[in-house]
């Protein structure tokens, strides 16, 4: 008969990806990390926390093997150990979304009211970006349209965007996309677009939904 010792012991340590992303500092980390490499510092500036907390919840996630780490001179970068990483945080963010009792309502309470913004699937944006009617705007971070994007998409961070409405052909039709379906930049983009008389939409989720789909991008 199989040891159940044996057996209890393979099970936690299964578990132990689970257990590293059972804190909500270090799922918006992975989620972020998703993105691209980041330093220690620009991470805690986007996860509001102190770069010492921020530290130990990067070593957490270090020594659950969900992160690598890489030292250019004094900084220290963070990118995910692999592409299964995002695969797994993504699995989660979708599992709770069906199962989490009032999940609905705290992304209300954080992204405001969705009901007046025009959204955009990614198999339209794919179609609409080979016929070549539509300007997409990548309003996260430069650093994370640099580490990838979607193929044809410009980077107007959201901080710059409305200095740089300029940018943007007058009367072109206009897609905005960030991080994923949680991230609040895009919606702020289409918003403020709005504002400005410029037909927007928001893509349905994000960047590492649209490279998970195999759809076409671009890397260094």
């Amino acid at each position: 008969m199989a040891d159940h010792g044996a057996k209890a012991a393979l099970y936690d340590a299964l578990a132990e990806s689970a257990k590293a992303l059972a804190n909500g500092r270090r799922a918006e980390l992975v989620d972020v990390l998703a993105q691209g490499e980041r330093s220690v510092e620009e991470l805690a500036d986007e996860i509001d926390q102190t770069v010492a907390n921020t530290s130990q919840h990067l070593q957490r996630l270090l020594r659950s093997g969900l992160v690598e780490s890489r030292r250019d001179g004094t900084r220290i970068y963070y990118s995910l150990s692999s592409p299964v990483v995002g695969d797994l945080w993504r699995t989660m963010r979708r599992a709770a979304q069906e199962h989490v009792a009032g999940l609905e309502q705290l992304a209300a309470d954080y992204l405001g009211d969705r009901s007046t913004l025009r959204t955009i699937t990614r198999d339209d944006l794919r179609t609409r970006l080979r016929d070549g009617d539509v300007v997409v705007l990548d309003v996260r971070p430069e650093a994370e349209y640099a580490a990838g994007h979607i193929r044809g998409a410009i980077s107007i961070p959201i901080a710059h965007l409305k200095s740089r409405l300029g940018d943007i052909p007058d009367g072109a039709d206009v897609v905005a996309y960030c991080r994923g379906p949680y991230c609040i930049y895009a919606d702020e983009a289409v918003r403020v677009l709005k504002k400005k008389g410029f037909p927007a939409a928001r893509l349905e989720d994000g960047f590492p939904e649209w490279a998970e789909a195999r759809l076409p991008v671009t890397r260094p």
